[in-house]
């Protein structure tokens, strides 16, 4: 690698706004508790359903470059609804209000978040399992989607990207998509979600009063 490889740029550029998803998240606490983890699931699913759904009309719009990365394998919304679902919570409405995606630069920027999330979920994946109150809930697939296939999806998206990059790409508009990216999930995240404004909401209040 060299210093003005796109990776490079990519993990120091965006270290700040990484951080404060992880402190916004707080999942590898051993005091997580089925309902902080639901709180947190119900926010990444909505997030997931938005980013995705930017994704699949960038997609539309540029099938040749969306088949190249692998996208048709890479959504992952399903998998927050049905851990949800394994928890006893149902999937959520709320989605975030994110920008376009306006072409394959911008659409790469953001999966770097959504895809370079798979390898800290391995992690928390191993955390959660250790937990005895989370130990009805059974095995959990969101955080890590791809199993023992991780390193190889992982390993396939920075190759692309770093050809995109090489075959003329915009490096400065890729980065500045995924700082954007983790910049809304942590907002979004730190956000009191809809079920923190159900519970603590006063009897014969609304949430939104």
């Amino acid at each position: 690698m060299t210093e003005d490889d796109v990776l490079r740029r990519l993990r120091t550029e965006t270290a700040a706004e990484h951080r404060a998803v992880e402190d916004s998240l707080d999942l590898l606490s051993p005091a997580l508790t089925r309902d902080r983890l639901v709180d947190v699931l119900t926010r990444m699913h909505g997030f997931w359903r938005a980013a995705e759904a930017g994704l699949d009309d960038w997609a539309a719009a540029e099938p040749a470059d969306a088949d190249g990365v692998g996208w048709a394998h890479r959504h992952r919304s399903h998998l927050f609804a049905d851990d949800l679902t394994a928890l006893g919570a149902g999937p959520t409405e709320d989605v975030p209000a994110l920008p376009d995606v306006p072409g394959t630069d911008a659409a790469l920027g953001r999966l770097y978040v959504l895809e370079g999330s798979s390898l800290g979920g391995v992690f928390i994946d191993r955390h959660l399992a250790t937990l005895p109150q989370l130990a009805a809930a059974g095995r959990l697939t969101s955080f890590s989607p791809y199993g023992e296939q991780t390193g190889a999806m992982w390993h396939a998206f920075r190759t692309v990207t770093r050809a995109r990059v090489a075959g003329g790409g915009d490096a400065d508009q890729l980065v500045g998509a995924a700082r954007e990216t983790f910049s809304a999930l942590a907002s979004w995240c730190g956000a009191p979600s809809s079920v923190e404004q159900r519970r603590s909401a006063p009897a014969g209040s609304s949430a939104q009063s």
